[in-house]
């Protein structure tokens, strides 16, 4: 975890996770291999980012003798991937944790006025009670992560982490002057934002690239 000046950030810098983030950036990397990097980035960094979940002692028989052992405790740990590049770190996540419950938000970013325009939301009840992780690849200007955020506390969430993979100072300055209760994860801080709103070094338009719409 390498140190920066933003207290709601954590940057995952495992030597791994930097690879994988190096091979994501490459222009070259074809669509299938983006996909397939962004669900492992992802599930290495939930290994991380789940570390302080809440557990409950349970009986376990095992072939020769009782025992204790640990499981997650309370509801089930919700993802809220952000629609549509959010949806390319799902698979990787429930792979760690299958039982984990999927919800949606659909948010895309005016590319003149850079704002937040949402047009689905639908996630699990029993908000107060649940751990929420929000996933996006990109933290940019911060606007959707700030919007997605906002729905979920106004919906009753309490208990949220915002995932992404790579950030730009801007959007994570956004998300502490909105969110100072959300703790930020991202496997890069980069350096800045375009005058297009683009992350500066980056890795391009996520969503197409996941998709292959470029």
């Amino acid at each position: 975890m390498s140190p920066h000046a933003h207290p709601n950030l954590t940057v995952l810098d495992h030597p791994l996770i930097r690879h994988k983030v190096a091979i994501l950036r490459d222009r070259a990397t074809p669509t299938k291999d983006f996909k397939q990097l962004v669900n492992e980035i992802a599930m290495l960094m939930t290994y991380e980012v789940t570390r302080d979940l809440a557990t409950e002692q349970v009986d376990v028989e095992t072939p020769l003798e009782k025992t204790t052992g640990e499981r997650v405790a309370g509801k089930k740990l919700t993802l809220v991937p952000i629609l549509r590049a959010g949806l390319g770190m799902v698979e990787g996540i429930t792979h760690l944790i299958p039982s984990a419950r999927v919800g949606h938000v659909g948010l895309f970013r005016d590319h003149d006025t850079l704002q937040p325009v949402s047009y689905y939301f639908k996630v699990p009840s029993a908000e107060a009670d649940r751990d929420w992780l929000v996933v996006d690849p990109m933290l940019a200007t911060g606007g959707s992560a700030v919007a997605a955020v906002a729905s979920l506390k106004a919906a009753g969430a309490e208990r949220i982490r915002f995932l992404c993979i790579v950030a730009a100072p801007e959007g994570v300055e956004a998300m502490a002057g909105a969110h100072p209760d959300v703790p930020v994860f991202a496997a890069a801080l980069d350096r800045q934002l375009n005058d297009r709103g683009y992350i500066l070094p980056g890795l391009g338009d996520a969503g197409d690239r996941i998709f292959g719409t470029r």
